[in-house]
Formats: C-alpha cells, structure tokens, sequence
C-alpha cells in the first residue's frame, strides 16, 4: 500500500498553473517569452480597494472572522446579488470562501458520493473534473462545436441526465472558450433542467462583468425562479476587480447547502483573509464605472487577437461574447511538420512548438477536454498580443 491518499491518484496539477510555471523558467533562463496562458487580468486593483485593505490593517481588523464571511461582506454580497442579478439571499444563504476555486471544492465536496454523477459541458475550466474525482464522483463532460460556439445544446443536457446525475455545472462566460450564454439559450437549459428535480445546478458566474458589445448577462436562478432552491449561484472578485491574488470568492444557495459548506471549511481554511474581505466590501460597495471601461479594452483586445489568428495558416478562430479567452481550432496545422521535422500530431505538441519555437505560451485543449484547440488569454497588454499573433502567424507559415 502507497503512503499516498487515492484520492490523491484522482487529480492531476492544475494544466494552465503548469504551462504558465514553464514559461516563467524559461523566461529566468533569458528566453524572450510571451505568456498568454494564465485567466488573469493585467490591470492592476483599483486604488479605492487597496486603501479599503490598507485601512482595514491600519484600525486591526486583523482577527479571525466569522468562518465563511463577514456580516458586512455578506451584506454587500446580498446587494450584489440583488442590484445586478435580481436574486435575493439572506446572509445564511452566502459562503464566502478563499477564492472561487474554494466555494465550489466545498460545494462538491459537501455533497457528492462515490457513483453520483457531475455534468460538465466542455471545453471545461481544469478543474471542475478534478474536483468532482476528488470527491469520488464521476464527472460526465458533454462535448460541444465550434458551430455551436461552444454552447451546451438542450438535447445534449437532456441526453446526458441520469438517475445518479446530482450537479450540472454551467459557467457563462466560459473559460476557455469565452462562451456566453444569450437569455434564450439558457432557457432551453433550465426548462430541460425543471423536468429533472433531483439535479443542482452550479453556475460559476465569475467573468459575468466580462461581456462585449450588446450582449446581455443572465444567470440560471434569474431567468428560472424555479431553480432557485437548487442552485449555487457563484462569483468573486477577481476577474472583474482584478483582485486575483486576494483570492475571495463568493455563493448565494440554499441556507442547508451553505451550512454544510462552512462545516467543511471550518475544518479546512477557516475564514478567508480579513483583510482581502475589508477590500472585497470596497470592491462590491465602491464605484463600478471603471468595470466598462476595462471591458471596453478587453473587447479591442479580443477583436484584435480573433482577427491575427484567423489570419495564421490552419487556424481557426471564433469569436467569444464575453471572458478574456479565444479558443481557436487547430486542425489545419495537424499532421504538418515543423522546420526542424517533427510532426506535429496533436494540440499539445503544437502549442509546445510554438512555445520553444516562437516564444509564446498558450494552454492545449486537450486540457480543457475538446481538441484540437488550445487557449489563449488575451489579458495582456495590446503590443504583447500584437507580436504573439504575429510570432503564431510566422509559426503556422513555417510549417510543412
């Protein structure tokens, strides 16, 4: 018998966390690298927040809190939740945790048993199936096309429930695709999701404040009241406040399902930083103007890399409502060779050429479970995409 935990044996590390890890060695090694493989935005947290945080230090609020929140960041949450998604929780119905990542860990950990059954559609963020085989479930990725821009279809999600399904898992905008969900299309996923009344639902809502042009945000529990008492309804701050590192993320559900989740984290992490929640209060509180101006450059960003990277031999790239992610399809460079001959023959060796090749990180679809793809993150400066897209270019044309 191993020392190690099977549980252990279940989950791998985190793809994106080692692609971005690899770049940063070989940019110590003095190689010219541009990374556009981490979902972090590269504007700074707004100056009103970080005062709210270098206030909290200054007056002590420096103590152990409540285990999942704070009464005052819990009521700021419940406004959130009100103002922008017309949902309303009571402060027993919010878990606040140490990032998103944590809030659906306790969610799926508090809930899920061996033999029951997660629906993730894919191309899915890393880590949903890692949790869900951490826990001891099985997760069901149900596939999607490029011709259905990334997007569940009803029938799909209808064909895919079974008597051991327990969570559906929808995030909208999606990472990696960039997916967003319209108000009619997830209709159709919560009218099939009303005939299945043992199913929960968990929308991992964290780049809601990342959609482009006219497009419109809708969430599960707002557009189906009917869902309501069966829905974890998830955000944070990090994307939308670029507070990444300060790592709060945020649930509105059923007081019962929050309950058993601050158990669990009461024997795990405890509350998260006092002090990143006094900023979370000035972020959710505070002025929102500078949210679209920063959607605003990501849209510019995004238009931008879609155009450069439909414009590289063999790729193929729709364009996403919402996140700061592009998912192009490449197809059309597999089976090539590469200038020093060797093939090419999935999404993981082309995106490892163009790193040791060209100097430009991105993350392989296969991660993400749909190939061949492979992630780009255009949160980055806009001469930073200009010269990968041109590097990605310059690379497909080098190939035979």
């Amino acid at each position: 018998m191993g020392f190690f935990a099977d549980s252990l044996g279940r989950i791998k590390p985190s793809p994106t966390i080692a692609v971005s890890g690899l770049a940063r060695e070989l940019k110590a090694q003095g190689r010219d690298i541009i990374s556009l493989s981490q979902g972090e935005p590269d504007f700074d947290t707004p100056d009103n927040i970080k005062a709210a945080a270098k206030a909290a230090i200054d007056a002590g609020l420096t103590k152990y809190t409540a285990v999942d929140g704070t009464p005052e960041l819990k009521q700021a949450i419940a406004a959130k939740f009100k103002r922008e998604n017309g949902l309303e929780y009571e402060p027993a119905q919010i878990s606040v945790g140490t990032g998103g990542k944590q809030v659906i860990f306790n969610a799926l950990l508090a809930t899920l048993n061996p033999g029951d059954e997660v629906i993730i559609p894919a191309p899915y963020w890393v880590s949903y199936p890692d949790i869900v085989r951490f826990a001891g479930a099985t997760p069901v990725p149900v596939g999607s096309t490029l011709e259905s821009g990334f997007k569940l279809r009803a029938r799909d999600l209808e064909a895919a429930i079974t008597p051991k399904t327990k969570w559906v898992i929808l995030n909208s905008p999606g990472n990696p695709s960039g997916a967003a969900y319209s108000r009619a299309e997830l209709k159709a996923l919560t009218d099939v999701l009303m005939r299945h009344g043992h199913v929960w639902v968990l929308t991992d809502d964290i780049y809601e404040h990342l959609v482009y042009g006219d497009f419109e945000f809708v969430t599960a529990a707002q557009i189906e009241p009917g869902l309501y008492g069966r829905t974890l309804t998830l955000n944070g701050v990090s994307k939308a406040y670029a507070m990444t590192g300060w790592r709060i993320g945020y649930a509105g559900g059923p007081a019962e399902l929050i309950k058993a989740m601050a158990k669990l984290q009461s024997q795990s992490t405890t509350n998260p930083s006092s002090i990143s929640q006094a900023a979370a209060i000035e972020a959710l509180n505070g002025p929102q103007d500078f949210i679209a101006e920063r959607a605003k450059a990501f849209a510019e960003r995004r238009d931008l890399v879609v155009s450069m990277v439909n414009q590289a031999k063999g790729l193929s790239c729709p364009m996403p409502e919402g996140a700061f992610y592009v998912y192009p399809s490449c197809a059309g460079v597999i089976g090539k060779k590469t200038p020093d001959g060797k093939l090419i023959s999935n999404d993981e060796e082309f995106c490892r050429y163009l790193l040791e090749g060209v100097g430009v990180a991105v993350v392989h679809g296969a991660a993400f479970g749909m190939e061949p793809h492979f992630r780009i993150s255009y949160a980055a400066s806009t001469e930073d995409l200009t010269e990968a897209c041109q590097r990605i270019q310059r690379a497909c044309a080098e190939l035979s």
